[in-house]
């Protein structure tokens, strides 16, 4: 049997620097062993991270979101890339998190620098797959995602 693993300061801090160190502004600390059937994970974020908009797909793949410091704007989209609802997620806020249900197109924009979250699905961990990514956004390392990132982040202006 593992010890028990706390989410606490030390370790908010530790992956918020982690993040800022990051050339991807982001940071993971997985809490599951990649063969678990669920993956539970803390993730420290940085403004600079850019999340493009995606979906899970697949009949066990919804994804639960929480924000444990900081704030996050989470964009809904439909299937052509029309937003159909914005939230601010926001650590002691009136919406702390999201349960996103299989198939939706979402995507996360950091609006407080040394935010974090915590992350849970359905392993085994696959990267994302044909029909989900989002055809009408960049994907990370594209021409673009600096313009598309800037017009997410204005969605919470």
């Amino acid at each position: 049997m593992t010890s028990p693993r706390f989410l606490d300061q030390n370790l908010f801090t530790e992956l918020a620097g982690k993040a800022a160190a990051s050339p991807r502004g982001r940071q993971h600390h997985n809490l599951h062993q990649m063969e678990e059937a669920c993956h539970r994970m803390a993730v420290g974020l940085q403004p600079s991270t850019y999340i493009p908009p995606h979906r899970h797909l697949g009949e066990n793949k919804a994804e639960t979101l929480l924000v444990l410091k900081g704030r996050l704007g989470l964009l809904i989209f439909d299937e052509s890339g029309v937003v159909q609802s914005k939230t601010i997620l926001q650590a002691g806020g009136d919406c702390v998190g999201v349960d996103l249900p299989v198939g939706v197109f979402h995507g996360l924009v950091v609006l407080e620098a040394d935010s974090l979250m915590f992350e849970c699905k359905a392993g085994p961990y696959r990267p994302v797959g044909e029909g989900e990514q989002a055809g009408w956004a960049p994907r990370e390392g594209e021409p673009g995602v600096a313009e598309y990132q800037a017009w997410m982040r204005a969605q919470f202006d």
